[in-house]
């Protein structure tokens, strides 16, 4: 009888309708990596930087696997489905991807779920993430352009932005025991905190204060020093994430 699944399975409550919808659209496409330590702490990261977590608790990866756990009984397998980037994706019904070598502009992508991008922002130079590409284009320079969909807004709020400075993969937070890795001058993005909004900027290190970890983490003061505009803030190292390169 334990194995029963009950109709209303007491839950997490902290999650929002559409965090919940995602989660159970990553368990139907891939069951297994759902309970991986790794795949739900980075997922816990995309949740707590989206716009629509934005002056709630943060979510912890261990309460995302606890959910997971939940759901996983008695359901049925289902095939893991590829992940796809932006330069393949097969045309479909009129869906396709956005492809360097393609003339054609394309419409938006068949299933985003998988796509693991963030973008820079023109209005504001924060960085979002992509919640799907809608179409491409080359500029008289040659330079090529993709017309994003940000995570959390509509689609009055797309834009245009260049594949090579402003496309990258989704950066990852920095581990407690990853701050002895850093030292002044790494690039790094930070999470800027303020009363009216809170969002990505990049920004390098300029100084370290070391201090000793407790039961809470690292707790380490770091100066950064924000790249939009040079201002300088002391944060702590759960504020700040890896800072991959921009797709080339």
């Amino acid at each position: 009888m334990d194995r029963l699944r009950p109709r209303n399975r007491p839950q997490f409550s902290g999650f929002t309708n559409a965090e919940i919808e995602k989660m159970e659209k990553l368990l139907m496409e891939s069951r297994e990596r759902s309970l991986d330590r790794e795949f739900c702490q980075n997922l816990a990261s995309r949740f707590n930087r989206s716009s629509g977590r934005a002056g709630k608790p943060l979510v912890k990866g261990t309460e995302i696997q606890s959910w997971f756990q939940t759901r996983l009984q008695d359901l049925p397998e289902v095939p893991n489905n590829e992940s796809m980037s932006p330069k393949d994706v097969e045309c479909k019904e009129g869906a396709c991807s956005v492809e360097e070598d393609n003339d054609n502009e394309g419409a938006m992508i068949r299933d985003p779920s998988e796509l693991e991008f963030e973008a820079r922002s023109s209005k504001d130079g924060a960085w979002y993430d992509v919640e799907m590409f809608l179409a491409h284009r080359y500029l008289s320079t040659g330079e090529a352009e993709v017309r994003v969909r940000f995570v959390g807004f509509g689609a009055e709020e797309d834009e245009w932005v260049n594949i090579k400075k402003s496309v990258r993969e989704r950066s990852i937070p920095f581990e407690n025991s990853e701050c002895s890795t850093l030292k002044v001058g790494d690039h790094v993005l930070c999470f800027q905190e303020r009363r009216d909004q809170s969002i990505y900027y990049d920004a390098h290190i300029v100084e370290i204060q070391r201090r000793i970890h407790d039961i809470r983490g690292c707790r380490c003061l770091i100066l950064i020093r924000y790249a939009h505009d040079n201002t300088e803030e002391s944060v702590r190292l759960r504020r700040l994430c890896h800072r991959p390169r921009p797709i080339s």
